[in-house]
């Protein structure tokens, strides 16, 4: 039986880009399903199953922002927002909302194929072991991170994460009290090609820090050493 191809949800309210893009990731065996506007991808990402999404940020009836929040609430899809040069601001208010990586307009399809294979390549990880020789659990102070389940508990309360957030913990898991840098976490993570994304890292961990510390200004689990990278604490101090 042939490989089920990977299925993409292109939205733009630009019918020549989006025409681009779908040609695009058709050549390159994906099957595709291209939308106008955000009413029709978040309809389109309720009644069916995409393996990633991708997402403009300026579109009628609802804006990407809108829909990647609203995605959040339910789904764990792969999502990359597409924003316009020098907004920096979109790129990181999309991260904060859930999506997982983002395209800069003007963008050549090389670098769209790279970041599709990417965000399905990080979704194929999620769901396989993170290595043969962890223990099955580790437990730091309140916090669990079961691996064979892919599961993350606070005081035996399960914590919701995404797949970037869930690999994200789960390598600093595996290394507890080590110094982890910035670009080891980035290639880990995301993939070699992302070493030097310092503000994709910072705003998934602000993220990850507001599920898991109760002041994610004082983090107790998740330390921040300025210049090096990040540690989770084989101690955390204890709540006040």
């Amino acid at each position: 039986m042939p490989a089920r191809k990977p299925i993409i949800l292109a939205a733009d309210d630009d019918p020549q880009l989006l025409r681009l893009v779908t040609r695009n990731l058709q050549l390159e065996g994906y099957e595709v399903v291209a939308v106008s506007d955000g009413q029709q991808a978040l309809d389109q990402i309720e009644a069916q199953r995409f393996d990633a999404v991708i997402l403009d940020v300026m579109m009628p009836k609802l804006d990407g922002f809108t829909v990647s929040e609203r995605v959040r609430e339910f789904s764990s899809v792969p999502i990359i927002i597409v924003t316009a040069r020098g907004q920096d601001q979109d790129k990181i208010r999309g991260l904060d909302l859930g999506a997982d990586d983002y395209l800069t307009k003007p963008f050549s399809v090389e670098e769209l194929l790279a970041r599709v294979r990417a965000v399905l390549r990080r979704a194929q990880l999620a769901n396989t072991p993170e290595g043969q020789n962890l223990r099955p659990v580790v437990t730091i102070g309140d916090l669990a991170v079961d691996f064979g389940q892919h599961r993350v508990t606070l005081a035996n309360q399960e914590i919701e994460l995404t797949p970037i957030e869930y690999r994200l913990l789960a390598y600093l898991a595996q290394n507890v009290g080590r110094v982890i840098t910035q670009d080891l976490l980035l290639e880990h993570v995301w993939g070699e090609e992302y070493v030097g994304e310092s503000h994709l890292l910072q705003v998934n961990m602000n993220r990850l820090r507001r599920k898991l510390e109760v002041d994610p200004t004082h983090p107790r689990y998740i330390l921040t050493k300025m210049g090096v990278g990040y540690v989770l604490s084989s101690q955390p101090a204890a709540a006040t």
